[in-house]
């Protein structure tokens, strides 16, 4: 078993939820973990709303959450856990290093944005340090979360927002937006609405030309 040179101050385990919607990188993970003592891996969601779900039963310290789930993503569930779990520390796990992400992720209330592919023990040290109450960024974000460029497009979008956002900006119709996120027409409407208002934009082709401008859509779109 291992300390990671182990900075968490409380005598009990670390209470853990792992969320993510593949198997196999949920048994990675929790495998990675387990091998510290003082981790304990309470729980594991498929979505963010099991995760949702669990934490309200389970009460863990620190839930590592996938971005790209069905039924609920990562940014949105971490905006929930910040208004029904505040206690719960929400911590993103991604395969990508996009800034985007990033910034949305804080904006949600997230305390750590952390690639999958980082050492066990940089992991476990993210971990330890949300859990004593600081945040916690892989190194490729270092600038970011120290604050250059976060919010560079100082618009108050919501994590719903965002997310409807750059599902039209790739094309996606409003009722493929609805098919894709489990709302209805009529709701992915209201969203297309109020980020034209808030944007100032007027056309959707200004929706498309503002998302790439501000990094929302790339060459790679997939979370």
């Amino acid at each position: 078993m291992n300390s990671a040179n182990q900075i968490y101050s409380n005598d009990r385990p670390l209470r853990i939820l792992l969320c993510d919607d593949h198997a196999l990188v949920m048994d990675g993970i929790r495998s990675r973990l387990e091998c510290f003592d003082h981790i304990n891996i309470i729980g594991e969601a498929s979505n963010g709303v099991e995760a949702l779900s669990l934490a309200g039963e389970l009460r863990p310290d620190v839930v590592l959450m996938d971005i790209s789930m069905p039924v609920m993503n990562g940014l949105e569930a971490a905006e929930k856990f910040r208004e029904t779990l505040p206690d719960t520390k929400v911590v993103i796990l991604s395969m990508h290093e996009n800034p985007e992400y990033l910034r949305t992720a804080q904006q949600a209330g997230a305390k750590g944005f952390i690639l999958k592919d980082v050492s066990s023990n940089d992991m476990v040290r993210a971990i330890e340090t949300i859990a004593n109450g600081g945040e916690a960024y892989s190194s490729t974000f270092d600038r970011i979360s120290a604050g250059e460029g976060s919010n560079s497009d100082g618009v108050p979008l919501t994590t719903r927002e965002r997310t409807v956002l750059r599902l039209l900006a790739k094309g996606a119709s409003n009722k493929h937006v609805a098919r894709e996120l489990d709302i209805s027409v009529r709701t992915v409407e209201t969203h297309r609405r109020n980020i034209k208002r808030k944007l100032d934009i007027d056309s959707s082709a200004g929706l498309v030309r503002y998302a790439i401008e501000k990094g929302l859509v790339t060459l790679d779109t997939n979370a």
